[in-house]
C-alpha cells in the first residue's frame, strides 16, 4: 500500500504543475469616494505570479516608478486604456503609478516573495501631491 501511495504521489507531482496565484486589479475613474484609483493599492504575490490590470475606465496605465523596483527587475510601462499583465520574476517591492494621475494618488505597490529588502529605495521615491500621503501610509504598513 505504501508503494502505491508513493507512486501516485510521484505521478501527481509531475503531472500537475505548480499553480500561481494570479491577481486582478481594476484601473478606475472612481471607487467609493476616491477618483482615479487602482482597485487594490497593496498586493502580496509570490515569484512567478501574474498581476492583470484591467482597463475598466479609459485613460489609465501602469508604469513602474524609476528607483521603485528591485535590482534585476525590468522596467515596465503599459499603453493607456489597455488591459495589461506582468509576471513577477524578481522578489522585492515594486512601486507603480498611472502616469497621468500620479500626483492625485493613483499609485500602488506589489510585494513579491515577501521580500522587503529594497524598502529603503522605495522610501526615497519622490511622490507628488496626494500620492505622497498615500505612499507614506501604505509603506508604513509593510
Amino acid at each position: 500500500m505504501y508503494k502505491l501511495i508513493l507512486k501516485i504521489s510521484f505521478i501527481l507531482f509531475f503531472i500537475y504543475p505548480a499553480h500561481s496565484a494570479d491577481v486582478s486589479i481594476d484601473m478606475l475613474n472612481k471607487l467609493d469616494r476616491e477618483i482615479n484609483v487602482y482597485s487594490k493599492k497593496l498586493v502580496n504575490v509570490d515569484v512567478g505570479d501574474t498581476i492583470f490590470w484591467k482597463s475598466v475606465n479609459p485613460g489609465h496605465n501602469v508604469e513602474f516608478i524609476k528607483g521603485g523596483i528591485p535590482e534585476g527587475a525590468e522596467k515596465f510601462k503599459s499603453s493607456y486604456s489597455k488591459d495589461v499583465s506582468y509576471t513577477f520574476k524578481v522578489p522585492g517591492i515594486y512601486a507603480y503609478w498611472c502616469t497621468p494621475h500620479k500626483s492625485i494618488g493613483m499609485i500602488g505597490f506589489v510585494v513579491v516573495g515577501n521580500d522587503k529588502s529594497n524598502l529603503d529605495s522605495i522610501k526615497k521615491i519622490k511622490f507628488f501631491g496626494k500620492s505622497k500621503k498615500i505612499a507614506e501610509k501604505l509603506l508604513s504598513s509593510l
